[in-house]
Order: C-alpha cells, then structure tokens, then sequence
C-alpha cells in the first residue's frame, strides 16, 4: 500500500487499482528482468516507465524508514473504547 508520504511528494495520483496493478506487476517483473520499468508501466496503463520508477523507489523509501522506527504506530482504541487493566 501506498504510505501519506509517497501521494504527497508529487509522485502523481495513484488510485488503488493502480497500486493493486503495480504490486502484481513487481511480483512478476522483479530486477532482473530486462525492460523493468517499461513492463510494469504497461501492467499499471497510463503511467511512464519513469513514473513507476520513482513509485517504487519511494515505496523502498517508505519501507525503509518503518523498519528504521521512524514511523511511529499507530494508537488503536480498542471496542468501546474502555482500558482493562488489572
């Protein structure tokens, strides 16, 4: 899944079957298949090989920074809202 972060540096809009497209799409062209980026491109439709490009390497990015711990977790309130401590 696409991060805040990646939709917010002017990487474009990608909808959600884009990014559905583009993750099938790294699992069957991986790096070392020839033409990468211009096979994923066409997989996705309507994005450039340069486009994908730098999807990808803002999703490694991302990635990246989570396993570092620099994205915090998120605080989940549980079903109604009540703590059970003891």
């Amino acid at each position: 899944m696409a991060s805040r972060s990646m939709s917010s540096r002017g990487s474009g809009s990608w909808t959600a079957e884009e990014n559905k497209a583009f993750e099938k799409a790294l699992a069957v062209y991986d790096k070392d298949t020839p033409d990468r980026w211009n096979n994923v491109a066409k997989a996705v439709g309507g994005k450039t090989p340069e486009e994908v490009k730098r999807h990808y390497e803002l999703l490694v990015e991302d990635v990246k920074h989570i396993e570092s711990g620099q994205v915090p977790f998120p605080n989940y309130r549980t079903a109604g809202g009540s703590s059970h401590s003891q």
